[in-house]
This record gives structure tokens, sequence and C-alpha cells, in this order.
């Protein structure tokens, strides 16, 4: 009879402890994830996190990528919810969040798109703050609503159309993203 408790106790823990680790998310150098995300009634779940390193050495950031459960990472930038999130391990100054930033979106898209989007991008690099060690901007795509800028879970703005955050979410997952492998990692393919 002790021996069936002792097993019994002992299957408990496991399960406990598995089960605990998928609900706390994922941790990168670190940095802790939470395994999903919730806004309007949708449910979006960890599909990748990674580490984007300058010059193959320095750390810059770790970020996770949030999308619906069964979503399929083919279509990843097609009109459906999606979040990124990105804790940076040093200070970088606002505006130059917004040179990359139209850098990178005119790589990954035509310039018809990018005319059009133009007012778009441009309120959204307005919105940039400097940011330190520890602080952590998250973008938030719901169709319908929006692209949601905040740092450190504080609104920034909302930037309306698919088309811009199609173009946006395509500086680290598009056909020629700021970095190959930390894109790899964001969509679990590490």
């Amino acid at each position: 009879m002790k021996h069936i408790i002792y097993i019994t106790t002992i299957l408990t823990m496991i399960t406990w402890v598995s089960g605990t680790s998928k609900v706390n998310g994922a941790e990168i150098e670190g940095i802790r994830f939470e395994n999903s995300y919730e806004t309007e009634g949708i449910c979006l779940k960890i599909q990748g996190e990674g580490l984007l390193r300058y010059l193959g050495v320095i750390k810059v950031y770790v970020g996770a990528l949030y999308i619906e459960e069964g979503s399929s990472i083919e279509n990843v930038l097609s009109d459906k919810p999606k979040r990124l999130e990105v804790e940076y391990f040093h200070a970088l100054k606002g505006e130059d969040f917004g040179v990359t930033t139209d850098k990178v979106i005119a790589k990954n898209t035509d310039a018809l798109t990018l005319e059009k989007i133009r007012p778009q991008i441009d309120y959204h690099n307005s919105l940039y703050e400097d940011v330190q060690p520890g602080d952590r901007y998250s973008l938030t795509y719901i169709p319908g609503r929006g692209t949601e800028l905040a740092l450190n879970g504080k609104t920034k703005g909302i930037i309306k159309g698919a088309d811009f955050a199609s173009a946006l979410f395509s500086m680290w997952l598009g056909e020629f993203p700021m970095n190959e492998p930390f894109k790899k990692q964001l969509l679990g393919l590490k």
C-alpha cells in the first residue's frame, strides 16, 4: 500500500511540474515570456522566442512571437491576430527605431504599398521613446482594430490597417528580416 501511495505521489508531482513549466511560458537569457496573451476575447499562444545579436556577438534584445492556436506560420503576415514582445539589453534612442523601421519595411514592401502606408509608418515612428535595459515594447495586431504599440504595458498608440501591420511585422518575419536567425527562432524553426 505504501508503494502505491509513493508512486501516486511521484506521478502527481511530475504532472504538476510539467504542467507548471508550460503555464509559466518561456525563458531566454533570463527573460520570461508568458505562455499566452489574451485581448478582446482572442487568445494568442507563444510560437517561439529568440535572441537578436548585433554582429553575431552583442546581445541586443530577446523577443517572443504570439499567434492564435492552430494558425499557420506560413501566413503569419496575413490579416490574423499576432503579437511580438521585445525586451532590450541596452539603452536605445527613440529616433533610432524610426530609421530602422523605414529601412527594413522598405526592403519588404513594394513601392505602391509603401507610399500608401507612409502616414501610418510616420505616425508609428513618432510614438517611439528611448528605452533602457529591461524595457519591453510590444506590438499587438487585431484585425479590424489595428496594431497597438505599447511600452512596458502602456499603450503608446494604435495604427489602423492590415497592410501596415503586415509591413511592420515583416521587419522580423518577412522575406528580408532584420535578422534571419531571430526570425527562425520567433517562428519556432530554430
